[in-house]
């Protein structure tokens, strides 16, 4: 089974992430990757897809899914450090993974946020993402 980032988000004060399931008439029906319950979020809660975040790096900005698939090589395929970790040890995983990261505006706090995610698709989902380029010719067929 691939794994459509696109499909899957975080949510701003939850816990987690979460499978975009069906629009509802006042938001969006989303279910937890962690535990499969299904959650209705209105239109005030904020919502982002992993497809639409990126980390800093010196020259431009890096997709989430080469960030995971960076970690992936790295790590071999196996889990990350807990978000509870070191701050050393995620800088460390963090410079193998992606070497040229911008230490001013890619923080520890973001690096915990992306191995907490890295290991829940790892657990729940799969690291084999749908190709970004069938993304984007869906979205210009629309």
């Amino acid at each position: 089974m691939k794994t459509d980032l696109a499909k899957i988000l975080t949510v701003s004060g939850q816990r987690g992430l979460f499978q975009y399931i069906a629009q509802a008439r006042h938001g969006i029906i989303a279910e937890s990757l962690s535990d499969k319950k299904r959650v209705v979020f209105d239109a005030k809660s904020r919502i982002t897809t992993l497809a639409d975040i990126a980390i800093y790096t010196q020259r431009e900005e890096l997709k989430l899914q080469e960030v995971f698939l960076s970690l992936q090589k790295v790590l071999e395929g196996g889990v990350a450090p807990s978000s509870k970790s070191s701050d050393q040890e995620l800088k460390a995983l963090f410079e193998k993974a992606v070497p040229d990261y911008d230490a001013d505006r890619f923080y520890v706090s973001h690096m915990k946020k992306v191995v907490d995610w890295y290991n829940e698709l790892l657990t729940y989902a799969s690291l084999d993402f749908e190709p970004e380029e069938q993304e984007e010719e869906s979205k210009d067929e629309a």
